[in-house]
């Protein structure tokens, strides 16, 4: 996968496999059995996950989720690879607390227009909060391409397990 043409923040992609889920289940809980200082593997029923951990850990880190779906007698295989669950849950949090100032400032903004305020505040905190959604977005951007050289290393991780 070319992670670094996407638009995305969160990268899927789809496999389907001639094998029945769980031939392939157990190629993964075979591989999380073995010690690697470098990943860890987690397995839940259909769903797998891929972490870096160790000394190769980054806050910008990614790590891949992998779900597996039983289909007639083959395997669809879904993967989606995302930040770290604290730094995305940090990056959710940023951007409703923006859309909130937004918003609340865009009612008072409204009200102070009608009431025929000074309404020159409002619309500058608007405007900053515009800026800040697409610095957000570029921060983002920016992890993302940080973690592509471990974005690769799952994928080839995974696509080993498969073979």
């Amino acid at each position: 996968m070319d992670t670094s043409q996407a638009l995305r923040l969160r990268l899927r992609f789809y496999k389907d496999l001639e094998e029945p889920i769980d031939e392939v289940r157990q190629k993964f809980e075979d591989q999380a059995q073995t010690s690697s200082k470098d990943y860890k593997i987690k397995i839940c029923e259909n769903h797998i996950w891929f972490y870096v951990i160790g000394a190769k850990k980054q806050y910008w880190s990614p790590h891949l989720h992998i779900e597996l779906e039983p289909k007639e007698n083959h395997t669809h295989i879904r993967g989606l690879f995302g930040p770290d669950q604290t730094l995305w849950t940090l990056f959710m949090f940023l951007h409703f607390v923006v859309a909130g100032i937004f918003t609340i400032f865009g009612m008072i903004l409204y009200s102070n227009i009608r009431l025929k305020q000074p309404y020159v505040f409002d619309l500058v905190v608007m405007v900053l909060m515009t800026i800040v959604w697409f610095l957000l977005y570029f921060i983002a951007r920016q992890i993302r391409f940080n973690g592509n050289g471990q974005m690769d290393e799952l994928e080839a991780l995974f696509l080993k397990i498969l073979k």
